[in-house]
């Protein structure tokens, strides 16, 4: 990881020129935000799992105006939506910003089998909520956003969630692969995990990687090989056909690579 700052629940960095990555360590899911600076107005990909303000944060980071575009809407990438007027979203998911946790969901994100360290100071499992949020921008994935001198465009890229969203920054070859792609196991298991639509995106990205010089991911590493977009695609296709995990438990397959892995549904039963 690029050299970085702690700031209490927050750590720091800069991994690509004007790009500050937003990292939560002491969160099990190692969750990272990003912040993307132009000349003119700030984008925000996610707002993180709430453990800490984000609004606080990023107003120690830019002076200028910000407007949140979340990559899709689970909970550790929208825990501060709330604090932010101007949010932009996928159609396929606007409607799950309206959602309110329950305590006891507060209590499985943030309690001690989810911690690798404390709370920030005056945060506890009483005092932490994530709250609904609005939408104020509605997308459908290309389009195009300027923050002046610099250009992100929104790229639908569904299977880990349905309006699942990746920003490429074409001029300047950075992706920014959220969660469908990051090095550790993917998640493809769950009800609303799809591996054909999954591999679709996968070979999207893949198709980008000739042109890339910067992969952000929205988990565990700010900075992920270029070479490892087309290794998940193969491994997708792998599963898709049939190859055996390596193992597995009441919920899911594990399928190990070199780099990452991929959480899957468990193998139907032939008769």
């Amino acid at each position: 990881m690029a050299r970085s700052l702690t700031l209490d629940w927050y750590a720091i960095s800069h991994p690509s020129p004007g790009v500050t990555a937003i990292l939560e360590p002491l969160q099990r899911e190692h969750v990272l935000s990003y912040l993307i600076a132009g000349s003119e107005r700030a984008m925000l990909i996610d707002t993180g799992t709430g453990g800490q303000s984000m609004r606080a944060l990023v107003a120690l980071l830019t002076d200028l105006p910000v407007f949140v575009l979340n990559s899709h809407s689970h909970w550790d990438h929208v825990g501060s939506n709330h604090e932010f007027d101007d949010i932009a979203i996928h159609v396929a998911e606007a409607h799950e910003l309206a959602y309110r946790y329950a305590p006891e969901e507060i209590a499985e994100f943030f309690g001690e089998d989810s911690l690798l360290g404390p709370l920030p100071p005056g945060r506890s499992l009483e005092t932490i909520g994530i709250g609904p949020s609005a939408p104020t921008t509605i997308l459908q994935g290309g389009e195009r956003f300027d923050l002046g001198g610099r250009s992100l465009t929104a790229v639908h890229t569904p299977g880990h969630a349905p309006g699942l969203l990746s920003l490429l920054d074409e001029e300047n070859g950075v992706l920014f692969s959220t969660d469908t792609a990051y090095p550790g196991p993917l998640y493809a298991f769950s009800d609303e995990t799809d591996i054909p639509t999954y591999i679709r995106s996968m070979e999207l990205l893949a198709d980008l990687a000739p042109s890339l010089r910067y992969i952000h991911p929205s988990h565990n590493a700010d900075l992920m090989p270029v070479s490892l977009l087309p290794r998940m695609r193969d491994a997708l296709i792998d599963i898709q056909q049939g190859k055996a995990p390596d193992h597995v438990d009441e919920t899911k397959a594990t399928y190990e690579y070199e780099g990452f892995g991929v959480y899957a549904p468990l193998p139907v039963e032939q008769p």
